[in-house]
């Protein structure tokens, strides 16, 4: 097995977790949170594809998903490429309108060929390139890819954990 098999088939096992936490919710359930101030399942799932989306265009290349299509609107949110959910407030959290889970997970299936086609050509030497100098150490590429799935996977686990208590 090689590094891109490795870096497959964990980004593999995210997009199953987060159509089962969202499928079939109603717009409502979506912006449901425990507890005021509390994440809802759409803003994981929002907040978790806004991560990869952002985070890995900085190492791909290009244009984020998110500002190519009309998906802030379909959200409830203005198309900021700077916006991933860090540091929301409540009410930030709360604003956060998935038009339907559909969205959630067109918007994530988008970022995820994007995500699993690039990691598809990386070798094992390309791990090692400093992507990010603002760290101390600067931040490999390596890093930045474990860093990015285990954030997604936290989150993912979150929203299906939400949709249990609903």
């Amino acid at each position: 097995m090689d590094v891109s098999d490795i870096l497959i088939d964990g980004y593999g096992r995210l997009p199953e977790t987060i159509e089962a936490a969202v499928r079939d919710l109603t717009p409502e359930q979506l912006r449901w949170a425990p507890k005021p101030g509390a994440n809802s399942i759409g803003w994981l799932v929002w907040h978790l594809t806004r991560v990869q989306d952002h985070h890995l265009t900085g190492v791909i290349g290009g244009e984020q998903i998110y500002v190519t299509g009309d998906w802030g609107p379909r959200f409830g949110l203005t198309t900021d490429p700077d916006d991933t959910g860090y540091g929301h407030t409540p009410e930030q959290v709360a604003a956060v309108a998935p038009a339907s889970w559909q969205t959630l997970v067109e918007y994530y299936g988008a970022v995820h060929d994007r995500t699993g086609k690039w990691v598809g050509t990386l070798t094992a030497a390309d791990l090692d390139r400093i992507v990010d100098r603002d760290w101390d150490p600067p931040v490999t590429l390596g890093v930045r890819l474990v860093s990015v799935l285990d954030d997604d996977a936290q989150h993912a686990g979150q929203a299906a954990y939400l949709r249990g208590l609903l």
